[in-house]
């Protein structure tokens, strides 16, 4: 019942967000990368799937994309998000919230510059059955 109250608060917090594009777990991403699961809900044909993401310093996300929508909460750290024509669209320090738009069309990476690890609250509203992330190939940027 605990993980439901939080998994509502989370849903409901994100949901009133219309920021910028951000950051978001891959599914490669660098050694220590983790996730944890923490609630997952199906509505209709919507996977609604809670996680927390830790990404270590000098480390990333990979290169992705998401079939849905995801919205994120800065816990811990500071996330730099870049797009696939290599600029930053972002920089997430704790408390900040995040919005990633759904599509082959918004390819990203998630990276941590900092000393400390960043933690993120991710929901995910996937289509029934749809993978966390899809990887992509570096789009040609000099960094991973």
């Amino acid at each position: 019942m605990r993980t439901l109250s939080r998994l509502g608060a989370t849903c409901a917090a994100l949901a009133t967000l219309a920021l910028p594009a951000t950051a978001a777990h891959a599914t490669p991403g660098g050694p220590g990368v983790t996730a944890k699961l923490i609630a997952r809900t199906t509505v209709g044909d919507q996977d609604y799937i809670l996680r927390e993401i830790t990404i270590p310093p000098g480390q990333g996300t990979g290169w992705h994309y998401h079939d849905g929508t995801l919205y994120g909460f800065v816990k811990q750290g500071t996330l730099s998000h870049f797009d696939a024509d290599c600029a930053s669209d972002g920089v997430y320090p704790k408390g900040s919230s995040l919005k990633e738009p759904s599509g082959a069309d918004h390819v990203h990476i998630g990276v941590n510059r900092g000393t400390t690890d960043i933690v993120l609250d991710v929901l995910y509203v996937l289509p029934h059955g749809a993978p966390f992330a899809q990887d992509a190939p570096n789009p040609g940027c000099d960094f991973e």
